[in-house]
């Protein structure tokens, strides 16, 4: 127990002022962020809330390198839209590429949500991708979010690697009986096997984990390991953040009424 209550602090000396802040601080401005961000139309505003995302990441001290590929590996996911968005967009056309007409009002879509993707992606990974798991459960279960949702997140933290390493033994074992996967219908039945034993596994380890659990005194609630007690500077924070946002809305409403 003393090393789970140790790795918190560990992991926030290695970070800046803003892993100080109280987890639930955290968790609610990460949230407030992203309504707002997606709310705005703005460009200008856009624009301002990727600058207070980069601000919130240097006051994390994320490092520049590892946060950009993580960053990349999602952008992965909207790329294809923000390249089809300016030729599928009625508008007037900006240029064309053969038969393809790009139109102004899909490049500037496009920018919006490349804008308000990134800003919100970068905003959680320095309020909340820098919280312990088991912090953020805690910090969950003190905003009185659904107590079987926030034991099922910490359930699914706790075992994912366990099922993962199960899941890498199960693929050994195939490659040690000559399996060699190609587009056939022999290597498709052989993965439904593999998900098929993966959930038979995962079922029959549930249960031998609900055992082990009644039989130590569990009657459906986890004892919290911290309690969280906010400060002066949490209360400075949120006030900070607020006013953030608000001057978010502030520019997004002035461009809009403009």
């Amino acid at each position: 127990m003393a090393d789970v209550l140790a790795r918190p602090v560990a992991a926030r000396s290695r970070h800046g002022w803003l892993t100080r802040i109280d987890p639930r601080f955290r968790v609610v401005a990460a949230v407030a962020f992203a309504v707002v961000a997606v709310a705005l139309s703005s460009i200008t505003a856009l624009v301002a809330a990727m600058a207070l995302a980069l601000a919130l990441m240097g006051a994390a001290r994320l490092p520049a390198g590892p946060t950009l590929k993580r960053m990349a590996a999602v952008d992965g996911f909207i790329i294809l839209l923000v390249l089809m968005l300016p030729f599928t967009t009625p508008g007037v056309a900006a240029f064309s590429i053969g038969p393809l007409v790009a139109s102004w009002a899909g490049i500037w879509t496009a920018v919006e949500i490349a804008l308000t993707a990134n800003a919100v992606i970068l905003a959680l990974m320095a309020l909340v991708g820098t919280l312990e798991p088991v912090v953020m459960g805690h910090a969950l279960h003190a905003l009185r979010c659904p107590e079987r949702l926030v034991q099922l997140l910490m359930f699914t933290i706790r075992y994912l690697s366990v099922l993962h390493d199960e899941y890498l033994r199960m693929r050994a074992a195939m490659r040690a009986r000559g399996f060699r996967p190609a587009t056939t219908r022999h290597t498709l039945r052989s993965y439904g096997y593999l998900v098929g034993m993966m959930l038979v596994r995962a079922i029959e380890r549930s249960e031998r984990i609900l055992g082990a659990m009644k039989c130590r005194g569990f009657a459906g609630r986890f004892p919290m390991l911290e309690t969280f007690r906010a400060g002066r500077a949490d209360w400075i924070f949120a006030a900070g953040s607020a006013l953030a946002l608000l001057g978010l809305g502030g520019i997004g409403w002035v461009d809009a009424a403009l």
